[in-house]
């Protein structure tokens, strides 16, 4: 029952709070149940179930982020310690006792519903066969995008409502993936009890060490911009061997489009690719493919599926690919847009960015 978000969890640190924990209407004898303390995940208790029931007792840090898991079992609880006794009903899942913890449970109940549409339209969608999951594609996305609106709006109208407690800590994990950064920053940057707890500091922390790395990374690969292209070598489909300056600086405008055909937002961008090429080829516009791949068969295989009718080279080395090196690529799609002169003059055109530019560009 415990949402994804609830994972990771660190406990405030502060006095030693007493904790006990009981359980009753427990499915099965004899399998074990486990108290664990998101900081470290580390197992802190256990108890093994008797008639049904359970009991744990003993000492965590106040206002620690706990959690309950039971042995062979995907149900988990998350608990606030809280110093108040907390009794866990297997039968519907409930919680009696600490009144934070009540409310928590009935939280996390919400939560998980939202995010369990998710999941159910994505198993609905991949059990389709191939052919009709095309079909169902655009449908699926519709719908998708409208369950995943309402988990965030749950996950938001929650830690809105909980401002004065610490149960929007269970929550705000997930915040910066569902609603963006900005919203996180907004949420956390208040004097509300849950932005001040431990694992929130130390999220938002994170979070900045990680977004600082990303800018170093961008400036890596956009460096590039503004400067000669740089030459590599891989073997086309027949594996013949190419030299990417056979292509690009060659008078003509060139697309370098870094993909695989494994991804799924390269699949999704290629009618893209496709349109512009089909536009601006015979006006002196070529496209060089550099795949991602590990095996021929996919390869060569999306090249007709997809309708890519351009160059294509790949050395089959999957993210140790030397387009991969040469080019600091560290997701795709990504793709370089170079001159007729090899200078590369964009980077990362999708969708009505690549269609603006090339509009711009090829006279």
């Amino acid at each position: 029952m415990l949402s994804v978000a609830a994972a990771g969890m660190l406990a405030c640190s502060g006095n030693d709070s007493k904790y006990v924990i009981t359980g009753k209407n427990a499915p099965q004898d004899g399998v074990t149940v486990y108290l664990i303390d998101r900081i470290v995940e580390d197992y802190i208790d256990s108890a093994v179930v008797s008639n049904g029931t359970f009991e744990m007792k003993g000492k965590a840090t106040k206002d620690a982020f706990l959690g309950i898991e039971v042995e062979n079992s995907e149900w988990k609880y998350p608990l606030i310690n809280d110093g108040v006794p907390v009794q866990i009903n297997f039968a519907d899942s409930s919680v009696a006792g600490s009144a934070l913890n009540v409310k928590l449970t009935e939280c996390d109940k919400r939560n998980s519903k939202a995010y369990a549409r998710l999941n159910q339209l994505v198993e609905v969608f991949l059990a389709l066969p191939e052919e009709e999951r095309d079909a169902a594609e655009d449908e699926f996305v519709a719908q998708f995008e409208a369950a995943f609106q309402d988990y965030a709006d749950t996950k938001l109208a929650i830690i809105e409502e909980n401002k004065d407690n610490l149960i929007p800590v269970v929550f705000i994990e997930n915040v910066p993936a569902a609603m963006g950064y900005a919203k996180f920053n907004e949420l956390v940057s208040s004097d509300a009890p849950f932005a001040k707890h431990p694992f929130v500091v130390d999220l938002k922390k994170s979070l900045e060490e990680n977004m600082a790395e990303e800018l170093k990374a961008d400036d890596a690969k956009n460096a590039i911009i503004g400067q000669r292209f740089l030459d590599l070598e891989e073997a086309d489909t027949a594996g013949n061997m190419h030299k990417l300056s056979e292509y690009v600086g060659q008078g003509k405008w060139v697309l370098v489009d870094f993909w695989a055909s494994w991804c799924g937002p390269c699949k999704a961008e290629m009618p893209n690719v496709v349109a512009a090429y089909n536009q601006y080829h015979d006006q002196g516009f070529e496209i060089v493919g550099l795949s991602f791949d590990q095996e021929k068969d996919p390869w060569v295989k999306a090249i007709a599926e997809w309708q890519m009718p351009w160059i294509h080279l790949s050395d089959l080395k999957y993210w140790k690919t030397a387009a991969a090196e040469v080019y600091s690529v560290n997701s795709i799609p990504d793709n370089l847009l170079i001159d007729p002169e090899g200078i590369v003059v964009a980077r990362g055109l999708r969708g009505e960015a690549l269609a603006k530019k090339l509009a711009e560009s090829i006279k």
